[in-house]
Protein backbone atom coordinates (compact mmCIF):
# COMPACT_ATOMS: atom_id res chain seq x y z
CA UNK A 1 0.00 0.00 0.00
CA UNK A 2 1.65 2.89 -1.03
CA UNK A 3 0.71 6.48 0.25
CA UNK A 4 -1.47 7.52 -2.75
CA UNK A 5 -3.94 4.71 -1.51
CA UNK A 6 -4.55 6.59 1.50
CA UNK A 7 -5.98 9.69 -0.31
CA UNK A 8 -9.55 10.15 -0.09
CA UNK A 9 -10.89 9.90 -4.24
CA UNK A 10 -10.92 13.26 -5.83
CA UNK A 11 -15.22 14.81 -5.28
CA UNK A 12 -16.29 15.49 -9.10
CA UNK A 13 -17.82 18.38 -9.86
CA UNK A 14 -21.70 18.20 -9.99
CA UNK A 15 -23.07 18.04 -13.54
CA UNK A 16 -25.36 21.50 -14.40
CA UNK A 17 -28.83 21.18 -13.74
CA UNK A 18 -30.63 20.62 -17.10
CA UNK A 19 -32.07 23.90 -18.81
CA UNK A 20 -35.83 24.35 -19.09
CA UNK A 21 -36.87 23.91 -22.42
CA UNK A 22 -37.65 27.61 -23.28
CA UNK A 23 -41.50 27.95 -24.95
CA UNK A 24 -42.17 29.95 -27.70
CA UNK A 25 -44.72 32.95 -25.97
CA UNK A 26 -48.61 31.34 -27.33
CA UNK A 27 -48.84 34.47 -30.20
CA UNK A 28 -45.46 32.69 -31.34
CA UNK A 29 -46.88 29.34 -31.70
CA UNK A 30 -50.83 30.63 -32.89
CA UNK A 31 -49.01 32.35 -36.06
CA UNK A 32 -46.47 30.14 -36.93
CA UNK A 33 -48.91 26.95 -36.59
CA UNK A 34 -50.88 29.15 -39.11
CA UNK A 35 -48.64 29.97 -41.49
CA UNK A 36 -46.88 26.03 -41.73
CA UNK A 37 -50.76 24.86 -42.65
CA UNK A 38 -51.26 27.73 -44.75
CA UNK A 39 -48.21 26.95 -46.47
CA UNK A 40 -49.04 23.10 -46.23
CA UNK A 41 -52.21 24.11 -47.55
CA UNK A 42 -50.48 25.66 -50.59
CA UNK A 43 -48.15 22.66 -51.18
CA UNK A 44 -50.94 20.19 -51.47
CA UNK A 45 -52.60 22.53 -54.56
CA UNK A 46 -49.38 21.85 -56.16
CA UNK A 47 -49.91 18.01 -55.13
CA UNK A 48 -53.56 18.09 -56.28
CA UNK A 49 -53.10 19.07 -59.97
CA UNK A 50 -49.97 17.06 -60.60
CA UNK A 51 -51.14 14.10 -58.99
CA UNK A 52 -54.63 13.75 -57.35
CA UNK A 53 -56.43 15.10 -60.56
CA UNK A 54 -54.93 12.47 -62.53
CA UNK A 55 -56.40 9.94 -60.47
CA UNK A 56 -59.42 11.53 -60.28
CA UNK A 57 -59.45 11.49 -64.29
CA UNK A 58 -58.40 7.91 -63.76
CA UNK A 59 -61.16 6.56 -61.50
CA UNK A 60 -64.03 8.77 -64.02
CA UNK A 61 -62.92 6.62 -66.89
CA UNK A 62 -62.62 3.86 -65.46
CA UNK A 63 -66.18 3.82 -64.48
CA UNK A 64 -67.46 5.61 -67.41
CA UNK A 65 -66.39 3.06 -69.53
CA UNK A 66 -67.91 0.15 -67.57
CA UNK A 67 -71.17 2.45 -68.12
CA UNK A 68 -70.28 3.51 -72.11
CA UNK A 69 -69.91 -0.17 -72.48
CA UNK A 70 -73.50 -1.55 -71.12
CA UNK A 71 -75.22 0.81 -72.88
CA UNK A 72 -73.66 0.15 -76.26
CA UNK A 73 -74.72 -3.38 -75.00
CA UNK A 74 -78.15 -2.19 -74.70
CA UNK A 75 -78.65 -0.23 -77.61
CA UNK A 76 -79.14 3.00 -75.19
CA UNK A 77 -75.90 4.52 -76.09
CA UNK A 78 -76.92 8.47 -76.74
CA UNK A 79 -77.05 8.73 -80.84
CA UNK A 80 -77.18 12.87 -80.46
CA UNK A 81 -77.98 16.11 -78.55
CA UNK A 82 -81.13 14.46 -76.15
CA UNK A 83 -81.54 11.13 -74.19
CA UNK A 84 -82.29 8.34 -75.83
CA UNK A 85 -85.62 7.73 -73.44
CA UNK A 86 -86.89 10.89 -73.33
CA UNK A 87 -85.97 12.98 -76.78
CA UNK A 88 -87.58 16.03 -75.79
CA UNK A 89 -84.93 16.84 -72.72
CA UNK A 90 -80.73 17.40 -73.50
CA UNK A 91 -78.22 15.34 -72.42
CA UNK A 92 -77.50 15.88 -68.88
CA UNK A 93 -73.32 17.23 -68.82
CA UNK A 94 -70.92 14.28 -68.31
CA UNK A 95 -73.55 11.89 -70.13
CA UNK A 96 -70.60 9.27 -71.78
CA UNK A 97 -70.93 9.68 -75.77
CA UNK A 98 -68.50 7.88 -77.18
CA UNK A 99 -64.98 6.39 -77.03
CA UNK A 100 -61.80 8.39 -78.96
CA UNK A 101 -59.27 5.69 -79.33
CA UNK A 102 -55.84 7.26 -80.94
CA UNK A 103 -53.30 3.93 -81.32
CA UNK A 104 -50.56 6.60 -81.64
CA UNK A 105 -50.65 7.92 -78.35
CA UNK A 106 -51.76 4.55 -76.49
CA UNK A 107 -54.75 6.74 -75.83
CA UNK A 108 -58.23 5.55 -74.92
CA UNK A 109 -60.86 8.04 -73.71
CA UNK A 110 -64.50 7.90 -72.93
CA UNK A 111 -65.97 11.41 -74.21
CA UNK A 112 -68.55 13.13 -72.00
CA UNK A 113 -71.19 15.74 -73.06
CA UNK A 114 -70.26 19.29 -72.18
CA UNK A 115 -67.17 21.17 -72.35
CA UNK A 116 -67.09 22.84 -69.21
CA UNK A 117 -64.21 22.56 -66.58
CA UNK A 118 -65.94 20.32 -63.90
CA UNK A 119 -66.64 17.41 -67.24
CA UNK A 120 -63.35 18.00 -68.71
CA UNK A 121 -61.77 17.17 -64.84
CA UNK A 122 -63.11 13.31 -65.84
CA UNK A 123 -62.05 13.11 -69.54
CA UNK A 124 -62.18 14.67 -73.31
CA UNK A 125 -65.75 16.79 -73.67
CA UNK A 126 -68.29 16.85 -76.87
CA UNK A 127 -69.16 20.10 -77.53
CA UNK A 128 -73.08 20.52 -77.26
CA UNK A 129 -73.48 22.34 -80.37
CA UNK A 130 -71.93 19.69 -82.85
CA UNK A 131 -72.80 16.57 -84.36
CA UNK A 132 -71.11 13.86 -82.78
CA UNK A 133 -68.36 12.49 -84.21
CA UNK A 134 -69.30 10.60 -87.44
CA UNK A 135 -71.91 12.35 -88.33
CA UNK A 136 -72.04 15.10 -91.23
CA UNK A 137 -70.68 18.45 -90.17
CA UNK A 138 -67.99 19.19 -87.69
CA UNK A 139 -67.41 18.00 -84.65
CA UNK A 140 -66.01 19.42 -82.10
CA UNK A 141 -63.69 17.42 -78.89
CA UNK A 142 -62.48 19.36 -76.65
CA UNK A 143 -59.62 17.74 -73.77
CA UNK A 144 -56.71 18.78 -70.86
CA UNK A 145 -53.17 19.25 -71.69
CA UNK A 146 -51.80 19.28 -68.62
CA UNK A 147 -54.18 18.50 -65.65
CA UNK A 148 -56.43 15.47 -64.41
CA UNK A 149 -53.87 13.14 -66.36
CA UNK A 150 -53.76 15.27 -69.52
CA UNK A 151 -55.57 13.29 -72.05
CA UNK A 152 -54.86 15.91 -75.41
CA UNK A 153 -51.47 16.61 -74.00
CA UNK A 154 -49.44 14.77 -76.83
CA UNK A 155 -51.98 15.71 -79.63
CA UNK A 156 -48.82 18.30 -81.17
CA UNK A 157 -47.21 14.94 -81.93
CA UNK A 158 -50.02 13.87 -84.56
CA UNK A 159 -48.87 14.71 -88.45
CA UNK A 160 -51.13 14.32 -91.30
CA UNK A 161 -52.20 10.88 -92.21
CA UNK A 162 -52.72 9.46 -89.12
CA UNK A 163 -55.35 7.58 -88.19
CA UNK A 164 -57.98 6.73 -85.09
CA UNK A 165 -61.08 6.19 -84.08
CA UNK A 166 -64.45 7.44 -82.47
CA UNK A 167 -67.30 4.81 -81.09
CA UNK A 168 -70.51 6.72 -80.13
CA UNK A 169 -73.55 4.74 -80.10
CA UNK A 170 -74.53 4.13 -83.65
CA UNK A 171 -70.98 2.00 -84.59
CA UNK A 172 -66.83 2.61 -84.91
CA UNK A 173 -66.18 5.80 -87.36
CA UNK A 174 -62.14 6.59 -88.45
CA UNK A 175 -60.65 9.37 -88.97
CA UNK A 176 -57.59 10.65 -90.65
CA UNK A 177 -55.70 13.49 -89.43
CA UNK A 178 -55.46 16.34 -92.27
CA UNK A 179 -53.27 18.71 -90.07
CA UNK A 180 -52.04 20.22 -86.68
CA UNK A 181 -52.86 24.26 -86.14
CA UNK A 182 -52.35 26.93 -83.69
CA UNK A 183 -52.08 30.26 -83.41
CA UNK A 184 -52.37 32.05 -86.37
CA UNK A 185 -52.14 29.07 -88.45
CA UNK A 186 -54.95 28.65 -91.32
CA UNK A 187 -58.08 26.54 -91.29
CA UNK A 188 -57.89 23.84 -93.51
CA UNK A 189 -61.08 23.80 -96.31
CA UNK A 190 -64.59 23.16 -94.76
CA UNK A 191 -65.59 19.40 -95.31
CA UNK A 192 -67.72 18.66 -98.42
CA UNK A 193 -71.40 18.84 -98.20
CA UNK A 194 -73.01 15.51 -96.11
CA UNK A 195 -68.84 14.93 -95.19
CA UNK A 196 -67.96 14.69 -91.52
CA UNK A 197 -64.73 15.90 -89.31
CA UNK A 198 -63.98 15.82 -85.93
CA UNK A 199 -61.53 18.83 -84.40
CA UNK A 200 -59.40 17.68 -81.38
CA UNK A 201 -58.91 20.62 -79.60
CA UNK A 202 -56.58 21.96 -76.13
CA UNK A 203 -54.35 24.11 -74.72
CA UNK A 204 -50.82 24.82 -76.60
CA UNK A 205 -48.04 27.24 -74.93
CA UNK A 206 -46.92 27.17 -71.98
CA UNK A 207 -47.50 24.41 -68.63
CA UNK A 208 -49.30 26.84 -66.60
CA UNK A 209 -50.15 29.89 -68.16
CA UNK A 210 -50.99 28.13 -72.18
CA UNK A 211 -51.40 31.06 -74.79
CA UNK A 212 -53.43 29.51 -76.85
CA UNK A 213 -55.52 26.93 -77.95
CA UNK A 214 -53.79 23.85 -80.81
CA UNK A 215 -56.16 21.49 -82.82
CA UNK A 216 -56.42 18.74 -84.93
CA UNK A 217 -58.35 18.38 -87.56
CA UNK A 218 -59.48 15.08 -88.82
CA UNK A 219 -61.34 13.63 -92.13
CA UNK A 220 -64.25 11.19 -91.47
CA UNK A 221 -62.82 8.19 -93.67
CA UNK A 222 -65.41 5.90 -92.91
CA UNK A 223 -69.17 5.67 -93.62
CA UNK A 224 -70.89 8.75 -92.51
CA UNK A 225 -73.55 8.20 -90.06
CA UNK A 226 -77.15 9.54 -89.69
CA UNK A 227 -77.47 12.92 -88.01
CA UNK A 228 -80.39 13.67 -85.92
CA UNK A 229 -81.41 17.55 -85.61
CA UNK A 230 -79.19 19.76 -84.12
CA UNK A 231 -81.18 21.36 -81.11
CA UNK A 232 -78.71 22.99 -79.18
CA UNK A 233 -77.14 26.52 -80.81
CA UNK A 234 -73.80 27.95 -80.76
CA UNK A 235 -75.50 30.85 -78.77
CA UNK A 236 -76.73 28.76 -75.98
CA UNK A 237 -73.60 27.96 -74.79
CA UNK A 238 -72.71 28.85 -71.37
CA UNK A 239 -69.29 31.18 -71.09
CA UNK A 240 -67.93 28.13 -69.22
CA UNK A 241 -68.08 26.02 -72.05
CA UNK A 242 -65.97 27.96 -74.69
CA UNK A 243 -62.11 27.45 -75.37
CA UNK A 244 -59.74 28.58 -72.80
CA UNK A 245 -63.08 29.42 -70.29
CA UNK A 246 -63.48 29.29 -66.90
CA UNK A 247 -66.20 28.41 -64.77
CA UNK A 248 -66.91 31.63 -62.40
CA UNK A 249 -69.79 29.70 -60.59
CA UNK A 250 -66.92 28.07 -58.76
CA UNK A 251 -66.90 31.34 -56.64
CA UNK A 252 -69.83 30.85 -54.94
CA UNK A 253 -69.05 27.23 -53.00
CA UNK A 254 -65.41 28.13 -52.82
CA UNK A 255 -66.16 30.94 -51.08
CA UNK A 256 -67.74 29.19 -48.39
CA UNK A 257 -65.20 26.15 -48.66
CA UNK A 258 -62.24 28.90 -48.21
CA UNK A 259 -63.60 30.10 -45.15
CA UNK A 260 -64.00 27.04 -43.34
CA UNK A 261 -60.55 26.47 -44.24
CA UNK A 262 -59.43 29.34 -42.90
CA UNK A 263 -61.75 28.71 -39.80
CA UNK A 264 -60.06 25.45 -39.26
CA UNK A 265 -56.46 26.88 -39.85
CA UNK A 266 -57.35 29.68 -36.99
CA UNK A 267 -58.62 27.47 -34.52
CA UNK A 268 -56.17 24.91 -35.04
CA UNK A 269 -53.47 27.32 -34.34
CA UNK A 270 -54.86 28.77 -31.59
CA UNK A 271 -55.50 25.10 -29.64
CA UNK A 272 -51.59 24.32 -30.41
CA UNK A 273 -51.10 26.45 -27.17
CA UNK A 274 -53.59 24.56 -25.37
CA UNK A 275 -53.28 21.01 -26.62
CA UNK A 276 -49.86 20.78 -27.89
CA UNK A 277 -48.15 19.83 -31.04
CA UNK A 278 -48.75 16.51 -32.03
CA UNK A 279 -52.24 16.59 -30.20
CA UNK A 280 -52.83 19.74 -32.66
CA UNK A 281 -51.34 17.55 -35.90
CA UNK A 282 -53.68 14.66 -35.41
CA UNK A 283 -56.62 16.46 -35.55
CA UNK A 284 -55.30 19.15 -38.24
CA UNK A 285 -54.17 16.72 -40.49
CA UNK A 286 -57.48 15.03 -41.30
CA UNK A 287 -59.43 18.53 -40.95
CA UNK A 288 -57.25 20.51 -43.27
CA UNK A 289 -56.52 17.72 -45.88
CA UNK A 290 -59.92 17.41 -46.38
CA UNK A 291 -60.29 21.25 -46.69
CA UNK A 292 -57.81 21.80 -48.72
CA UNK A 293 -58.81 18.73 -51.65
CA UNK A 294 -62.01 20.80 -51.64
CA UNK A 295 -60.60 24.05 -52.31
CA UNK A 296 -57.65 22.74 -54.89
CA UNK A 297 -60.94 21.06 -56.64
CA UNK A 298 -63.04 24.40 -56.48
CA UNK A 299 -59.91 26.57 -57.64
CA UNK A 300 -58.74 24.29 -60.65
CA UNK A 301 -62.02 24.69 -62.10
CA UNK A 302 -61.22 28.90 -62.07
CA UNK A 303 -58.21 28.07 -64.38
CA UNK A 304 -58.53 27.52 -68.28
CA UNK A 305 -61.11 24.38 -68.87
CA UNK A 306 -57.84 23.27 -71.73
CA UNK A 307 -54.96 23.23 -69.30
Amino acid sequence: MTATDLLPPPVLPAAPPPRPRRQAPPAVQVVSTAITILSLTLLGFGVYAGWVSRLHHDRAQLTAYADFRKDLALGTAPTGPTKPTDPKRLLDFGTPVAVLDIPKLHRKEVVFEGTTGAVLQDGPGHRRDTPLPGQSGVSVIMGRATMYGGPFGALATLVPGDEFTVTTGQGVSRFKVLDVRHGGMPQPPPPATGAGRVVLTTAYGGLLVPSDALRVDADLVSEVLPKPQQVVKNSQLAPAEQVMAVDTRVWFPLVFIGEALLLAVALLSAARAFWGLWQTWIVAVPVVGFLGLATADQVSRLLPNLM
